[in-house]
């Protein structure tokens, strides 16, 4: 028998939808914050010279630079004042977490409830400005270090970028908190999400191009868009895919009456490490080339050489460490975002027990048992999805923004949208029901 949130889900239709004021008014506010977004991706930084750099970010577009450029929407390549994107307060959420793992002073901020995560937040601000200001400065030397990229190199240059660069930064923060409590959906990812669908378009024109130029010959530009097609597939599949533990509570009386113990179950996720081990392991790939890139006007050792041509877009090498460290951090980043024994702590204390298990350690050692086994499946699975986009981008020499990682974030970010949309009308109709039963309720007491 269907649940009763189910059945709720069932009977959504249109005029629900049109009856969700609070909700429009989310979906108008988030779609207003990103349109923001967007145009401040084309707002260049000041004392810049453009062709110059137009020139110069064409001979870096396949390092990091190009991975940065697909996240902030086009920033990158504009330089725009959000060219650091929201990359630095990722990096400090993600920092702050491990420290919370490790750091006995945070562990206890975090069992501390909403005031605890108020704090972890402020420190999160903290270091993304920290981040934001040395990656700013690294940005502004950089940008000097060019031949004729900077119209006045000196202080004023590299503070104006700082700045600038590290106000972008702050501002997109401050929006995707705004998007979080006041729109739909998670509002730091979706202006990722927005960053890398602006570039869909322009990746698929670009194919398109390549075909009637030649480069690509038709049957493999199908093939492509098949794969594209099967990696979403696979993607909404198993992002969809949970493992459910059974939980059971104990009969409990109630005066002089017995009430049957509930059941319930405990849903862990195939990928619960989300998107994270995908930027990661193409940051630390892509590092070595695009530091080569900078340092190509000073000789570098043989052995240097040779690492940064192993290490290149597409090559054995780069496919082979690309794999597993996407696996290693699909363990490490699920080890930090889910704590089996804390779990089991919860299910004791308020009653629940798995059936054949027994509470406290031994059901935190089954959880651990299953979550690691999933885990394994979910780490084949982003080894999958990212790796065979990969081999197609860099044999074809498609786009970037058409790659495994991309398609990952747009999907995932899309499916958590829909289903925060989909619980807003839920609610609005539970809503309803309950306000039509009241009214029933009191016509039959007159």
């Amino acid at each position: 028998m269907a649940s009763a949130a189910e059945q709720l889900a069932s009977n959504l239709n249109f005029s629900t939808f049109a009856k969700a004021e609070d909700l429009k008014k989310r979906l108008w506010f988030t779609l207003a914050a990103l349109l923001v977004y967007r145009l401040g991706t084309h707002i260049p930084l000041p004392g810049l010279n453009p062709e110059a750099y137009a020139q110069a970010f064409r001979g870096q577009a396949g390092g990091i630079l190009g991975l940065f450029n697909m996240f902030s929407g086009g920033a990158v390549e504009r330089m725009a004042i959000f060219a650091l994107g929201i990359m630095p307060y990722i990096s400090a959420s993600i920092i702050v977490q491990l420290m919370t793992s490790v750091v006995p002073a945070l562990e206890n901020l975090k069992k501390e409830g909403e005031q605890g995560r108020k704090i972890i937040n402020q420190y999160t601000r903290y270091g993304t400005v920290i981040l934001g200001a040395l990656q700013a400065y690294g940005i502004a030397a950089g940008l000097e270090s060019g031949q004729g990229l900077v119209v006045d190199p000196g202080w004023f240059f590299r503070v104006s970028t700082v700045l600038t660069l590290l106000g972008g930064t702050m501002f997109l923060m401050w929006l995707g908190e705004q998007i979080t409590s006041r729109g739909i959906g998670n509002g730091i990812s979706l202006i990722i999400f927005a960053g890398i669908a602006a570039g869909l378009p322009t990746a698929l024109a670009g194919t398109l191009e390549l075909g009637r130029t030649g480069a690509l010959s038709t049957p493999l530009i199908l093939l492509v868009i098949m794969v594209a097609i099967a990696v979403i597939a696979i993607i909404v599949f198993v992002e969809r895919a949970q493992r459910r533990l059974l939980i059971q509570y104990p009969k409990r009386q109630v005066g002089n009456r017995m009430f049957q113990g509930d059941t319930s179950h405990l849903p862990l996720k195939l990928n619960t490490s989300g998107v994270i081990p995908a930027i990661f392991a193409s940051s630390l790939l892509l590092l070595p080339a695009t530091i080569a890139g900078f340092a190509s006007t000073t000789a570098m050792p043989s052995w240097a050489t040779s690492i940064v041509a192993a290490l290149g877009h597409g090559q054995p090498l780069y496919m082979v460490l690309y794999a597993a460290l996407i696996a290693f951090f699909a363990f490490f980043y699920t080890a930090i975002v889910f704590n089996p024994k804390d779990t089991a702590d919860n299910l004791k204390k308020h009653g629940g027990f798995i059936p054949g298990i027994r509470p406290g350690d031994r059901t935190a050692e089954y959880i651990d048992y299953v979550l690691t086994r999933i885990t394994v499946i979910g780490a084949l699975y982003l080894v999958f999805v990212c790796i065979l986009p990969e081999i197609l981008v860099s044999q074809t020499g498609i786009p970037l923004a058409l790659g495994g990682t991309s398609l990952l974030i747009v999907v995932s970010v899309t499916l958590d949208t829909v289903a925060q949309i989909q619980g807003h009308l839920i609610a609005q109709q539970y809503e309803g029901l309950i306000k039509k039963s009241k009214l029933r309720g009191g016509k039959r007491g007159r």
